[in-house]
């Protein structure tokens, strides 16, 4: 969504609420490809599939959609990969598939 640049969300369920990193760029399908990936606030599970426009002046302003939508499976412990900051993880969407890591 646009916010103060266009960006995606990656949004997990964890622990209850969506653990989210904002990602520049995007997701690439060539497991070469780096993609800067900056952790952001949680957000509550409520947000899972809201689409609309965000006001301009409030953090994210602007209009968003759900470009994907799936499940997701941790490679190894969540917390501790997170702690680590090498978090593995699997992803079965509509568009997004297999193995990905965030560092």
């Amino acid at each position: 969504h646009h916010a103060t640049a266009d960006h995606y969300d990656l949004r997990l369920e964890i622990g209850g609420v969506l653990k989210s990193w904002a990602v520049p760029r995007g997701p690439s399908l060539n497991p070469a490809d780096k993609r800067l990936a900056v952790e952001t606030e949680d957000h509550p599970i409520e947000y899972i599939d809201f689409e609309g426009v965000i006001p301009e002046g409030e953090y994210g302003g602007g209009p968003m959609i759900v470009w994907d939508t799936g499940t997701w499976a941790p490679m190894e412990d969540v917390e501790e990969s997170l702690r680590s900051g090498a978090f593995k993880f699997r992803l079965a969407g509509e568009k997004l598939n297999g193995g990905w890591m965030l560092t």
